[in-house]
Formats: structure tokens, C-alpha cells, sequence
């Protein structure tokens, strides 16, 4: 029968004062956490959803060290390379060998980029409407190509950081666990207390035509999934777990929680279990 994984923080991890260590040792799978609202909140109030994490289920007995910090909703994948409680779990004076390193990563990037307005296309993610494409071209029209080749590039670096982090101590080769993201639709529902919406905002801000929102949403979620395979390519030991195509889109006419999705970028209670399903697979069959 599949066990649900525990979840622990980095101060149970650690313990202190009169509070002993949590005894992860006594678990056949150690895994360490780090990401974006994927892995900590989606939503505020947070008991509206939960993370992909909480629903896992795997064959063997699992603990994670979460240090995704709930709150830190627009969470970066700069952030792995810099927090400093992650980076002494991972290999500093903290560390312990781990059968395996997750990420989230890469999506809430994506999104933060594309509010940007900027006047220099490198610096945006999206072209005005006198910088379209011609018509017939597709969802690549409304892209700025500049942009996202700077794009690719940051997250490449920050990937390969991150690797450089896991391979500077005791965790060195341990297999990474990163995800695509699935296709989220723009549409008016935020995660609340004014965080979002952000694709619906994106779109509208750029004049982007409703009827070419899907069309859009789909072209750049597919190539963060193109970009993401490329990591996977680029480095020893990573492992994408690809759950495009789980969850049930959302309509654009949607404000509020329906099919897999509690808002715009963030999947429902039930949403997140299908993803952790797929994780559990991928976990099974490489550890």
C-alpha cells in the first residue's frame, strides 16, 4: 500500500534547544525540497489549496526537508542559489546525504517576466501590437523573441548554479527532481490579498486578442517544458518530470476554482494529487 510522504521543516530537520531532531534517518527515502508556490502555497488563505508535495504517495516510507517558505508566493530559482538555510542542508554545516534533491522551478519565473513592459523587447516577455508578427503566424506573433532568448539564458545560469550548489559537498550527483508545468489559462481569479492574476493581467496589458489568449498560454508553457528538457540534457543526474497535460484546463470566462485549477497558475487540492502521482512514478523508477 502507497505511504503518504512527511513533509518536515528546516527547524525540524535541525531541532534545538529541548526540541530533538526530527528522526528522518528512520525512513527508507531522505529527500530535500526547494521551489516556488508550487511547493509551499497557491492561495491565500493557504487551507484553500495545498502544495504538490502533500499529496505523495509513494512504495517506500519518504521524509522531505520543504524549505519552501510559505508566504514567499512569487518564490525565483535565483532563490536556491542564495537562501542560505537551503544551501547548509544541502551542503553545508547542516548537510546530510539525501537520496534525492526537488525542485520547482522555472514557471513563476516565467510569469513574473511576463508583467515586465519594459521599452527594450530583451527585457520583456511579450510585443506590443505594433510589434506583432503578421497574421497567420501563430502564438509566436505576440513573443518577443529577445526577450526570452534572455530568458533562457538566466535560467540556464541559475540551473547550472544550482547544480554547481548540490555538487560543492556531500550531495554531489544526487539526483535533481524538477517538473514542466501544466497549462494554466489566462482568466480574471487570483490567488487573493491582490497576489494575481497574472497571465489574464500580461495579456491585457499587451492587447493580446482573447480569442489568441489559450493559443499564447500554451506557446510559452511549452517552451519553459522545451527549456526544462534542455537542463535535463545539460547536467548529470537531473530528472524532469513532465506533467503537462494532467490537469483539466480552466475557461477564460472562469473567476473562481473549477476543473484542476484553484486560480489562474495554481492547481486545487485534487489538481496537485494528480501531479503527485506523476512525481511518485518518477520517483519510484529512479530511486
Amino acid at each position: 500500500m502507497p505511504l503518504p510522504a512527511i513533509t518536515i521543516t528546516p527547524d525540524q530537520y535541525k531541532g534545538g534547544g529541548e526540541v530533538p531532531a526530527f528522526p528522518i534517518n528512520q525512513f527508507d527515502t531522505r529527500l530535500l525540497a526547494q521551489g516556488d508556490s508550487w511547493f509551499s502555497i497557491g492561495a491565500l488563505p493557504p487551507f484553500l489549496t495545498t502544495n504538490l508535495l502533500f499529496g505523495l504517495k509513494r512504495n517506500k516510507s519518504t521524509c522531505i526537508v520543504n524549505c519552501a517558505v510559505p508566504g514567499q508566493v512569487l518564490r525565483h530559482m535565483t532563490d536556491t542559489t542564495t537562501n542560505t538555510t537551503f544551501l547548509q542542508i544541502l551542503g553545508g554545516v547542516q548537510s546530510m546525504k539525501f537520496d534525492g534533491i526537488l525542485l520547482s522551478g522555472g514557471g513563476n519565473d516565467m510569469i513574473d517576466a511576463l508583467q515586465s513592459t519594459d521599452a527594450n523587447p530583451a527585457r520583456r516577455l511579450l510585443r506590443f501590437q505594433a510589434e506583432w508578427g503578421p497574421p497567420g503566424s501563430g502564438a509566436a506573433r505576440y513573443i518577443s523573441e529577445a526577450g526570452w532568448a534572455v530568458f533562457e539564458s538566466h535560467l540556464g545560469d541559475v540551473f547550472t548554479r544550482f547544480i554547481a550548489a548540490r555538487d560543492g559537498g556531500v550531495n554531489k550527483d544526487v539526483p535533481v527532481f524538477f517538473h514542466s508545468y501544466d497549462f494554466a489559462t489566462a482568466r480574471d481569479s487570483g490567488a487573493g490579498f491582490g497576489f494575481g492574476p497574472w497571465l489574464f493581467k500580461a495579456f491585457n496589458s499587451f492587447q493580446v486578442p482573447m480569442a489568441d489568449w489559450d493559443a499564447v498560454s500554451a506557446e510559452l508553457f511549452q517552451r519553459l517544458r522545451a527549456l526544462l528538457g534542455q537542463m535535463q540534457s545539460s547536467q548529470p543526474n537531473a530528472h524532469m518530470v513532465d506533467t503537462m497535460g494532467t490537469l483539466t484546463r480552466a475557461l477564460n470566462s472562469d473567476t473562481g476554482a473549477t476543473a484542476d485549477w484553484q486560480n489562474e497558475i495554481h492547481p486545487t487540492r485534487s489538481g496537485y494529487k494528480k501531479l503527485s502521482a506523476k512525481w511518485a512514478q518518477a520517483l519510484d523508477a529512479a530511486l
